[in-house]
């Protein structure tokens, strides 16, 4: 059986291999398999720094820069995101940055140069564009195993940011909505405690895989 932790890993470095900045300009396919080729050798070397905190900031800096987390935010509660108060909407986008931030950190980061990838095709899909991969992955005993994952890329303004993954048919927000509509429905849909509670896993994540001279 493949390896959860990788395929967790795949989604983790999808949402950093496909989310390309251009001009304002429609975005082609043709565009959006080159920057993705780019964006990826950008990854591969991030990786391949030794020393954590400055893998860190590189991969930090990908996330931030490259990911819808504002629509991905909205997405994944679904319905409730208009029970929320603009304070709420606010503080709850907020922490989900961090949790976003914080959960990554948690995947093995380690790979020897054993990861490569290679882009097979791309589509359009109304306003998005679907790009199609294969990662391979050499594992321990020397076998590669090889992935075919879809990252799904829209306009924001001038940028092109991903919103989602799927793996075989698994799509990466869909699971995450199915996990949040569980926390909301553990909080009696009041999102207020959804917010406290929230925080208290956002907090937890952040000190669990936080560096140590960052504790």
């Amino acid at each position: 059986m493949k390896s959860n932790c990788f395929l967790y890993f795949i989604l983790f470095c999808g949402l950093l291999l496909f989310s390309p900045q251009i001009k304002a300009a429609e975005l082609t396919t043709a565009e959006a398999e080159a920057f993705a080729q780019t964006r990826g050798d950008e990854l591969l070397k991030a990786f391949s720094e030794k020393d954590l905190a400055t893998k860190y900031q590189k991969l930090d800096n990908l996330f931030i820069n490259y990911i819808d987390l504002n629509y991905i935010s909205k997405f994944v509660v679904g319905k409730y995101w208009r029970e929320m108060t603009k304070d709420q909407q606010t503080k709850y986008q907020s922490l989900f940055k961090r949790y976003a931030m914080s959960l990554y950190k948690g995947f093995p980061l380690q790979f020897d140069n054993r990861i490569s990838f290679a882009i097979s095709g791309s589509h359009r899909d109304g306003d998005a564009v679907v790009v199609t991969a294969n990662i391979n992955y050499k594992n321990q005993e020397g076998q590669i195993d090889t992935y075919l994952v879809e990252f799904r890329m829209h306009k924001a303004g001038e940028h092109i940011m991903l919103t989602d993954i799927k793996v075989a048919e698994s799509s990466l927000i869909l699971s995450y909505r199915g996990r949040f509509y569980q926390m909301i429905k553990d909080s009696d849909e009041d999102m207020e405690w959804f917010l406290e509670d929230f925080e208290l896993t956002t907090t937890s994540a952040e000190q669990h895989y936080a560096l140590p001279e960052q504790e």
